[in-house]
């Protein structure tokens, strides 16, 4: 155990921040965080958008679900697996830019801008901040991408806003390692591998909440399968010439 491994542990989301904004050597810092993840064969296949426009954030938040964090806290960024400038490499050097348009290729993307993001958030806070992700911005990517001048072969991933608590909580619970864990094969599993996660989700839920929202994690999943969400997202992504190989 160490002090890295202390703040990664003990994470949970802020969704209740001052107005305090962050300051350009805050921001530069988390920026310069992010790019050292690594990344896929060196592609550094993403780019980082700053929203710090609060007309531009109030947007962006009700795309998300109006969600109010998302405007008022020190700074908003917008994660995009972005092919664009190797496209635009491809088309100077005279070099066919098909393969851009993989499956694989996308998916390379897609994991550099996580991992981009995960060091942010770690970097975050390391420093006394609090962090949320915002997957809502999928709900609209289209309009998200007309917002931010989002070009070809790049779409808008998910948000990551970050800011200065006012409020501290406690992390949420997660699936007990021998769940998540498998040692050289998968391990089939099934819903009485769950019962004991379940009972520990609901009683989180019950004491936050004061009996308001009382389930286990598996009512939770169960929930979510009963809707089919973001079905423009493919077709998208093909208007971006991304994922369609």
């Amino acid at each position: 155990m160490n002090e890295t491994i202390e703040g990664i542990l003990s994470h949970y989301s802020v969704r209740d921040f001052t107005d305090q904004a962050l300051t350009e050597n805050e921001i530069a810092l988390l920026v310069k965080s992010a790019q050292a993840a690594s990344t896929s064969s060196f592609v550094q296949a993403y780019s980082i958008i700053g929203v710090s426009d609060k007309k531009l954030r109030e947007e962006l938040s009700v795309i998300a679900g109006r969600q109010d964090y998302v405007v008022k806290t020190g700074q908003f960024f917008v994660f995009v697996a972005d092919l664009s400038r190797h496209y635009e490499i491809g088309k100077a050097r005279g070099v066919d830019t098909e393969s851009l348009s993989s499956v694989e290729r996308f998916l390379v993307a897609t994991v550099d801008a996580t991992l981009a993001a995960q060091n942010m958030a770690i970097a975050a806070e390391s420093m006394g901040l609090g962090i949320c992700y915002i997957g809502g911005i999928r709900n609209n990517l289209a309009k998200v991408s007309d917002l931010l001048h989002i070009p070809d072969y790049a779409t808008p991933l998910f948000g990551l806003t970050i800011g200065h608590p006012t409020t501290s909580s406690e992390p949420k619970p997660r699936l007990s390692t021998d769940i998540v864990y498998h040692e050289n094969q998968y391990q089939p599993q099934n819903m009485e591998d769950f019962k004991k996660y379940d009972a520990t989700i609901r009683d989180y839920y019950e004491a936050r909440t004061g009996g308001k929202r009382v389930e286990g994690w598996t009512d939770q999943i169960e929930r979510g399968l009963r809707h089919t969400t973001r079905q423009d997202i493919k077709a998208f992504l093909a208007s971006k010439n991304l994922g369609i190989k």
